[in-house]
């Protein structure tokens, strides 16, 4: 009796141990060695930083678009409910996030409104690969589709 309690009890941990979060949390610079981007435009960040508290998630990206560098300021909620966060010239992108059954990678699935009437859906999938966080990232809109695997070393 007391082997099966024990074999129970360490099935139990290895099932809660296995469905742990993955987090996140740090300072990320952009691999372009290890990443596959775009040739003519990319989407990437060269530097993320995440803080990943319970259920929260901040994204803070710093790009460089047209020799101009800018720096995006995110805020999500990791229960899949609608965040709003500022957007290009201001507008509003609406965005859910969702962990995969595995809870191994996160979902960021954001729709951010174009000058002529359309949107840009963007989705982005987190995940880790030994030390690196890669981000598979998509979009499509009116203009086209496209898609990278961006590659991040932590700092």
């Amino acid at each position: 009796m007391k082997k099966i309690k024990f074999l129970l009890a360490a099935l139990l941990i290895s099932s809660v141990a296995s469905a742990q979060a993955v987090n996140f949390s740090g300072s990320w610079k952009l691999n372009t060695a290890k990443s596959k981007l775009g040739t003519e435009f990319s989407m990437a960040p060269h530097d993320i930083i995440l803080i990943q508290k319970g259920n929260d998630l901040s994204v803070e990206k710093h790009s460089n678009f047209q020799d101009q560098e800018f720096t995006t300021n995110d805020k999500f909620t990791l229960d899949g409910k609608e965040c709003i966060n500022t957007g290009w010239q201001d507008s509003q992108k609406k965005s859910t996030v969702t962990w995969s059954d595995d809870k191994k990678s996160l979902k960021v699935t954001t729709k951010l409104p174009m000058n002529d009437g359309t949107e840009i859906l963007i989705i982005e999938v987190y995940k880790m690969d030994s030390n690196n966080m890669v981000i598979e990232t998509s979009a499509s809109s009116s203009y086209g589709d496209m898609a990278e695997s961006q590659v991040y070393d932590k700092q």
